[in-house]
C-alpha cells in the first residue's frame, strides 16, 4: 500500500457524507481515504483527489480505477484548490480533507530523502520538479538562519548547536546524504540528551521538510480557501501531525467561526467577526489505541472537524 490511511472511520463521520456530494480530498496520497469514502456511499459521490507528488497520483489513479469517471485526480498543489475546482466547473464541494504531512511511502522511499534512518540524497521535496531541496537549504543558509529555521519548523532545543555543527561540517564538503546530515545531528547533541526520546534527528529533518516544502506558508490561505468554497452544511476535515499545523488549524477554525480575537481588556470589539464556520470538535479526535498499535504513525494525529454555516443562520 502507497500509504495507510489514518482514523479513516472519524474522518467519513467527520465528513457528515451525503449520497449523490462532491468531495475533495486535497492531499489523496494514495488514495486510502478517498476509496474509502466511495465505498461508503457506493460510488454514489464525485471526488476530486489533489496532489502535488506525481507518484502519489499514479498510486491513487490505480486504487481508486474501479470508481471510473466518479474520481477526477489533479496534480497540483492545495494552495490552488479555487482556481483547480474553477477549471473543473465545481461551484462548490460538500466536503474537503486535508490530510497534512508526508505520506508513509515518501518517508520509508530512500531516493525520497526523508528519512533519517535510511541513507538517500538529501532532497525532501514532496513535488520532486520543485527547485528547492533540502540540501540546498543545509548548504547555502547562514548559520543564525540554520538555527531560527530548525528552533522555528522544529521545536528543537539544541537548534543552535546543531546549526554550528552543520556549518563546521559543510566547509570541509557539501553534505548531501541523509544520513551524513543525520550523523552531524546526532554529534551536536549532548549524550544525555540523546539517551532518551525519539531520534535526536527528528526534529531537524523535519524543520527541513516543512521548510521545503512551504507546509506551514500555504495552510493558513488554504483552509479558509476550502472554507469558503463548502456548501452550507459541507464539513471540512483536517488531519494534523505536529503542533506546529494543529495550530494554524485551530487558529484558523476559531477565526472563521466568528472567535473574537480582540485583547481582553479592549474597550470594545474592533475585529468584528462574522462566522462562516461551526466548530464540530472543539478538541481535536485522536486516533485509539488499536490504531496506534496497528499503525504507530497514527499516533501523533490529530483532526478537528468544522462545518459551513447556512447564509444568514451564523452559529
Amino acid at each position: 500500500m502507497y500509504h495507510q490511511p489514518v482514523m479513516v472511520a472519524e474522518v467519513l463521520a467527520g465528513l457528515g457524507l451525503r449520497p449523490g456530494g462532491t468531495y475533495v480530498d486535497c492531499t489523496v496520497g494514495g488514495g486510502g481515504h478517498g476509496y474509502a469514502l466511495l465505498e461508503r456511499l457506493e460510488g454514489r459521490a464525485r471526488l476530486i483527489g489533489i496532489d502535488r507528488d506525481p507518484e502519489a497520483i499514479a498510486a491513487a489513479r490505480e486504487r481508486l480505477a474501479p470508481f471510473g469517471d466518479r474520481v477526477v485526480l489533479v496534480r497540483g498543489e492545495f494552495s490552488a484548490l479555487p482556481d483547480i475546482l474553477r477549471e473543473l466547473g465545481v461551484p462548490g464541494a460538500d466536503g474537503v480533507l486535508f490530510d497534512l504531512g508526508p505520506s508513509a511511502h515518501q518517508l520509508t522511499t530512500p531516493r525520497r530523502g526523508f528519512s533519517y534512518q535510511e541513507d538517500g540524497p538529501l532532497d525532501m521535496r514532496m513535488d520532486p520538479e520543485q527547485e528547492l531541496t533540502a540540501a540546498k537549504l543545509v548548504n547555502i543558509l547562514s548559520e543564525h538562519e540554520l538555527a531560527d529555521l530548525i528552533r522555528r519548523y522544529g521545536e528543537e532545543k539544541w537548534a543552535t548547536r546543531i546549526a554550528h555543527h552543520i556549518v563546521e561540517a559543510r566547509r570541509r564538503r557539501p553534505i548531501t546524504r541523509t544520513l551524513e546530515l543525520a550523523e552531524i545531528v546526532r554529534k551536536a547533541i549532548p549524550a544525555a540528551a540523546r539517551r532518551r526520546g525519539p531520534h535526536p534527528a527528528r526534529r531537524t529533518f523535519m524543520a527541513l521538510r516543512v521548510a521545503v516544502n512551504r507546509e506551514l506558508e500555504v495552510l493558513d490561505k488554504s483552509l479558509r480557501d476550502a472554507a469558503r468554497i463548502l456548501r452550507p452544511g459541507g464539513r471540512l476535515c483536517v488531519l494534523a501531525y505536529h503542533s506546529l499545523e494543529d495550530r494554524v488549524v485551530k487558529n484558523v477554525f476559531r477565526a472563521l467561526a466568528g472567535t473574537c480575537t480582540c485583547p481582553p481588556r479592549a474597550p470594545k470589539c474592533l475585529c468584528r467577526p462574522v462566522a462562516i464556520l461551526k466548530i464540530v470538535t472543539p478538541h481535536p479526535l485522536r486516533p485509539s489505541a488499536a490504531e496506534v498499535e496497528a499503525n504507530p504513525a497514527a499516533r501523533s494525529a490529530r483532526l478537528r472537524v468544522a462545518e459551513r454555516c447556512p447564509p444568514g443562520e451564523p452559529y
